[in-house]
């Protein structure tokens, strides 16, 4: 049986999966330091563990391991892997009840015909049914990984196509769910997304060497000029003669682009499918006043992806914006251990600015709730610290459904807007009022995106086909559609 160990240091929140990078040398770069730079920049996509693997002609040598970018990769380790043409790296998040140390990636196979590294973002939705078949095979799983899977499909193509291309076109057809992918082969560099677009992949040049990453940020971060978004459906390849894409020869789907990366998961220095992140969060404190006109005396967000809403709420409305809070940016991952050890982080992490609040009738503004923990401690640190009235609004709808597809919410019975009505919470979280962003304007946010956006966590109407059940193993209960 499966050992499940608590060490998730975001607390309450819905969570994001990966985040994955990639890069092809054309022009004798430190590919090394540069993946190591990249993680970096995507470390809020995934603290649970960290990885780079680099192909050195043909020879990959991988370092990962459970931590953050700057415990997994000291100098001293870094050292140990050589340069190389091709590099690709990974940051992971994954739930309390499913941490898996072989799940680390990059994920390296060795197979009839050569190698390859994979490094995924996503949530592949036939699981249960491939790895089944498998199986069947003699397939033998080291771990509970949606890599592993992807890369037994690949290979398993691969012996009967020409090409490595065509052996990951004919898997994306037999993969569902999301995937957002970067393959280190010995001479090319590979990257993909599902036909829906779930999770986001974009390109970027550096001088005259390709990189791939989840979020544009990166590029910001290595130097590198974004040059668009990977297609939903779509496989871009970098070889020594260039760049190629190829796309899925399906039926046209209705793309679906997660809404919550603009609300919470993405940084905002990021552009995903032609939207601005930052742009997008001003746009919903906006219209969280149009729908929440409250009379208050300062506007303040949650650290840290409430804070950008608040500003736009306070645009709008004239309340000044205050700083209600101060994070604690060194904290580490654990706060001792006991029962107690969520509540302790959360003391820990988070302070009320009494000076700035004291007297004062608070708006508060956070992204989303969905255990309702987090909101209930925040509403009491504004009121210990002697505000008059505290009014919690969320820049996005109630959790009422969970995700398939690369969130961390897999079951209805832990989210509160489930058991309780608005009032209700409310009252459970000790706040004065209570307002969530309507769905329809949620949707106006992100409306100029290139492509359709999901919404079926706060709606149950998602474009892809929903799952009856999970991989057991790998959400330690059973889904049902209720």
């Amino acid at each position: 049986m499966t050992k499940y160990v608590n060490i998730d240091p975001r607390l309450d929140k819905a969570n994001d999966e990966c985040g994955v990078f990639g890069i092809y040398n054309s022009d004798g770069l430190d590919v090394v330091a540069i993946t190591h730079d990249a993680l970096y920049g995507l470390q809020h996509r995934g603290q649970i563990s960290a990885g780079i693997t680099v192909n050195n002609n043909g020879s990959f040598s991988t370092v990962k391991e459970l931590g953050m970018v700057s415990e997994v990769f000291p100098d001293k380790v870094l050292r140990k892997l050589a340069n190389g043409i091709i590099a690709v790296g990974h940051v992971r998040y994954t739930s309390n009840q499913s941490l898996d140390r072989a799940a680390n990636q990059p994920l390296v196979l060795r197979y009839k015909e050569g190698s390859i590294a994979i490094s995924s973002n996503g949530s592949i939705t036939n699981f249960p049914e491939i790895r089944k078949e498998l199986e069947r095979g003699g397939a033998i799983f080291q771990s509970n990984s949606n890599a592993e899977l992807m890369a037994y499909v690949i290979a398993t193509e691969r012996c009967s196509t020409d090409n490595l291309e065509d052996a990951v076109l004919n898997s994306m057809k037999k993969l569902e769910g999301a995937y957002s992918t970067v393959i280190c082969a010995p001479t090319r560099l590979m990257a993909f997304r599902d036909k829906f677009g779930f999770r986001p992949l974009c390109i970027g040049k550096l001088k005259n060497s390709y990189v791939f990453s989840s979020e544009s940020c990166v590029f910001d971060s290595i130097g590198a000029e974004f040059v668009r978004d990977v297609k939903p459906g779509e496989m871009v390849v970098v070889t020594n003669e260039g760049i190629k894409s190829y796309m899925l020869d399906t039926e046209p789907v209705k793309t679906s682009l997660c809404l919550f990366e603009y609300v919470y998961l993405a940084r905002p220095d990021s552009v995903i499918d032609g939207v601005s992140v930052h742009s997008a969060r001003l746009k919903a404190g906006e219209l969280l006043f149009s729908e929440y006109p409250i009379d208050a005396d300062m506007v303040c967000g949650v650290p840290d992806s409430g804070i950008i809403a608040a500003e736009g709420y306070a645009k709008a409305s004239n309340i000044p914006y205050g700083m209600g809070f101060m994070k604690n940016k060194f904290i580490g991952r654990k706060v001792g251990t006991g029962m107690d050890k969520k509540k302790r982080l959360m003391q820990t992490k988070l302070t009320a600015l009494k000076s700035n609040v004291e007297g004062k009738r608070i708006i508060v503004i956070d992204d989303s709730i969905v255990r309702g923990e987090t909101s209930k401690h925040i509403v009491k640190l504004l009121r210990d610290a002697g505000a008059t009235e505290v009014h919690m609004l969320v820049s996005s709808p109630p959790f009422i459904f969970p995700c398939y597809f690369g969130i961390d919410i897999s079951d209805k019975d832990n989210l509160i807007a489930n058991k309780m009505t608005n009032e209700e919470i409310r009252r459970e979280i000790g706040a004065d009022s209570l307002g969530y962003l309507s769905v329809e304007s949620v949707r106006k946010i992100a409306k100029d995106a290139d492509i359709d956006l999901c919404d079926g966590c706060f709606t149950k109407n998602f474009s892809a086909k929903v799952p009856t059940t999970f991989f057991v193993d790998k959400y330690a209960n059973k889904i049902s559609k209720k």
